[in-house]
């Protein structure tokens, strides 16, 4: 009988997550590895390798290093879920004028309830990510996900979609230490292979991170029914012509095709006149903004303005700010205006390192 009780590890293949396992295997726990199919780069026509968390490669890895310590190893396919959520959800959201996060939606929707599910039928108590990010219950009987100690890996920022009742079950074996601390602990075990591996920032079904050429692919004619639309600046005058408002998102500034004597960004999309509006980098600038489909992760709710570090992107180092709950939405200032704000992208919310919980820009 193992001393802490039955896990379910979620294992890439990747150096992270294959330390979490054998990590908790050693701390007594009953691992289990189960690694998720998510998608395939031929459904993309993508001619390139395929990589990353998906390849029959990693899910080989992930095998070969659980049956190596005698746990066992499953894999879940869940591509139609997957697809049917996720992907249809990033095309739609381009279609809409707005820049979505998939990786957040794929762990709120999919991801842990895929894990929670199976867990259930192998008589697993706990599951288990390789996410550097740290979790604790409070006195308030909320679990509270706060920031890993490694400021540069920490993922947070990603998982402030997952529910009280899914956190109540999930641990972060890697909170506590470094990307350069696992790595080492990997060459420690002997995995020299792995403790090497490159790690991929593209999102799993984009090749070559190329969002572009991918909605091209999913949504056909699409290219022929938004060239052409138009170039305005922020009064409104005509400056030039498009290639489709999908394939342009707020703040871009290179590859705009178009030469205005000084440098100009993408400050809004207009999707329903297929017009894409370019400022000054002055004008990139927003003093507040409002956030939809709230999750509270530190309290149920923030009914009184609260002083906060607001992040409205991944490698953001966030900006000071009061927020405040209004009914379904949260309505943020900011102390100093900020650049970028883009509707459909991540606002997160912090108290220190505490994750209060975050919402989609509207």
């Amino acid at each position: 009988m193992s001393k802490h009780g039955r896990i379910l590890v979620a294992m890439s293949g990747g150096v992270d997550s294959s330390v979490a396992a054998v990590m908790l295997h050693e701390q007594g726990y009953e691992v289990i590895g189960l690694t998720m199919k998510t998608w395939d780069y031929a459904s993309a026509g993508a001619n390139s390798k395929e990589t990353g968390c998906c390849s029959l490669d990693s899910i080989n890895d992930a095998r070969a290093l659980a049956v190596g310590y005698g746990m066992p190893h499953y894999i879940l396919d869940i591509r139609d879920e997957f697809g049917d959520f996720v992907i249809d959800n990033f095309v739609d959201e381009y279609l809409a004028g707005r820049t979505p996060n998939p990786c957040v939606l794929c762990n709120t929707h999919i991801k842990w309830e895929a894990l929670l599910k199976r867990a259930d039928k192998l008589d697993c108590e706990f599951i288990a990510t390789g996410h550097y990010a740290n979790i604790r219950l409070q006195d308030n009987g909320r679990y509270v996900i706060s920031k890993g100690k490694d400021e540069n890996k920490d993922q947070s920022y990603v998982l402030w979609g997952v529910s009280q009742k899914n956190l109540a079950r999930t641990r972060f074996p890697l909170g506590s230490f470094t990307k350069a601390e696992i790595r080492q602990m990997a060459l420690d075990m002997g995995q020299q292979e792995l403790a090497n591996k490159s790690e991929s920032y593209e999102i799993c079904f984009v090749p070559d991170n190329d969002y572009r050429a991918f909605l091209k692919h999913r949504v056909p004619d699409l290219e022929a029914e938004v060239d052409g639309g138009d170039f305005v600046l922020t009064n409104g005058t005509k400056v030039g012509k498009h290639k489709g408002y999908p394939f342009y998102t707020i703040g871009q500034r290179r590859g705009l095709g178009i030469a205005l004597g000084q440098p100009m960004f993408v400050t809004q999309i207009m999707p329903e006149s297929n017009t894409v509006v370019l400022g000054t980098e002055d004008e990139l600038q927003r003093s507040e903004a409002m956030v939809r489909n709230l999750n509270l992760i530190k309290y149920e709710s923030i009914p009184e303005p609260l002083e906060a570090i607001t992040k409205i992107r991944y490698k953001d180092a966030g900006a000071m700010s009061h927020i405040q709950q209004i009914g379904e939405h949260m309505k943020v200032n900011f102390a100093h205006a900020v650049y970028g704000v883009a509707p459909g992208q991540s606002a997160v919310f912090y108290e220190g390192n505490d994750l209060l919980g975050g919402g989609f820009l509207m």
